[in-house]
């Protein structure tokens, strides 16, 4: 591991103080239908935001997404639809804007019988969703196995994406199966098909979220390891001269546990500036903690403990400035559980824990997302039950007093 001594060297949290001021989150109307879920957010070079999320389509669902310009939602737009989507609450479609304009979304659909058996479709558009692509798979493997947990991105001027791959989990190849997650990659020509594939780690936690972000020197991946020991912590491997480097761990959780905790990281970079997060539960305690770095990710330093205490995970990460984040992740609250968020400077200075909103700690609630829009960070997620709904809300940035 690659971990240079900073801030708190305990790995636990300091003491309260302010760093970042933030206003008090002001709710949005949602674009998303009633009983819609598995949200996405996603910020374009114009100061928008855009959303996906899937809603049912009589007896199918559909893939949506629609631009908040201020607080008015264009009207929603459909990806795709169909009856064979595979819908889950960890495993969410994405949609971002590339460098010219164009936008690229991803989805899932099922492969065959198996609970597990489904594929990554790619599209892309540009006429901001009005007419897409005809889909892709990112992968040629042809088994039906899994094949999900997806982050998109660009690299050298070409769409990318990378995923989980479970091919392995087959007979493959003339090859038994090993029923080990391997980590995928692949970039997109011109006419978006897929090109240059390669594995970047053959043996990975199972359904765990990936995140990429492009720091000053390329793309940087963070995803949840697994060891043959059955250590799943956090490691990155960096995009340098087309080759994904050898995976690094994060920091030393030694979080060893027999199966997937559905728990992935996130990432975000400014410059050199690098931040990473994620939930542990490394002996038998809860924690979401976060890690800098300030040389694009080869090396971090020591880990922060951000969490109030009862900590459910499901992360997400934005770098605000050179030396300070801003959290999100959902934590318990008596019997449900709330969406907070709160700045960690790379000197260990916490701010004050704000609500975002009122959620669930059950599966069904999701993956909080935000996503960065000049001094308004925008946020989503999901709020479960009967009518369920996706809830969004954002907050404005306000200079140190």
């Amino acid at each position: 591991m690659l971990t240079a001594s900073a801030g708190c060297s305990t790995g636990e949290s300091p003491s309260v103080e302010p760093a970042f001021s933030l206003a008090p989150p002001v709710a949005l109307a949602s674009p998303a239908a009633v009983n819609s879920g598995e949200p996405f957010v996603h910020a374009a070079s114009d100061g928008t935001v855009l959303i996906s999320w899937l809603e049912p389509a009589d007896s199918a669902h559909a893939l949506r997404f629609a631009r908040l310009t201020g607080t008015q939602w264009s009207e929603p737009r459909t990806i795709a639809s169909s009856s064979t989507f595979f819908v889950n609450w960890a495993d969410f479609p994405s949609i971002v804007e590339l460098a010219d304009g164009r936008l690229a979304a991803h989805w899932l659909a099922r492969s065959g019988p198996g609970t597990y058996a489904y594929d990554v479709w790619i599209a892309f558009s540009d006429d901001d969703g009005v007419t897409w692509s005809e889909p892709v798979r990112p992968h040629d493997d042809g088994t039906q196995t899994e094949h999900g947990f997806v982050s998109l991105f660009e690299t050298a001027g070409a769409p990318a994406a990378v995923w989980l791959d479970g091919r392995n989990y087959a007979d493959h190849d003339g090859m038994p199966a090993s029923n080990e997650m391997t980590l995928r990659f692949t970039t997109f020509d011109a006419d978006g098909r897929p090109v240059n594939g390669s594995r970047i780690d053959a043996r990975v936690c199972d359904c765990c979220q990936t995140a990429v972000a492009v720091a000053a020197s390329g793309p940087i991946l963070a995803y949840r390891d697994r060891s043959a020991d059955e250590i799943r912590d956090i490691s990155i491997s960096r995009l340098v001269g087309g080759a994904w480097t050898d995976p690094v761990t994060v920091h030393d959780d030694e979080w060893q546990i027999n199966a997937c905790p559905v728990n992935g990281p996130g990432i975000d970079a400014d410059g050199n500036s690098v931040a990473v997060a994620w939930f542990t539960a490394a002996q038998d305690t809860a924690r979401v903690r976060v890690a800098f770095s300030d040389d694009s990710g080869a090396t971090f330093h020591d880990a922060i403990r951000i969490d109030l205490g009862n900590p459910v995970g499901r992360v997400d990460v934005i770098m605000l400035d050179g030396s300070r984040a801003l959290v999100a992740w959902l934590e318990r609250t008596g019997g449900t559980a709330e969406v907070l968020a709160r700045t960690v400077s790379t000197d260990g200075t916490l701010g004050d824990p704000l609500s975002i909103g009122g959620s669930s700690a059950e599966r069904a609630s999701g993956f909080p997302r935000m996503a960065r829009a000049g001094s308004r960070i925008v946020f989503a997620w999901t709020v479960p039950g009967t009518e369920a709904a996706i809830r969004v809300s954002a907050i404005r940035l306000l200079a140190d007093e």
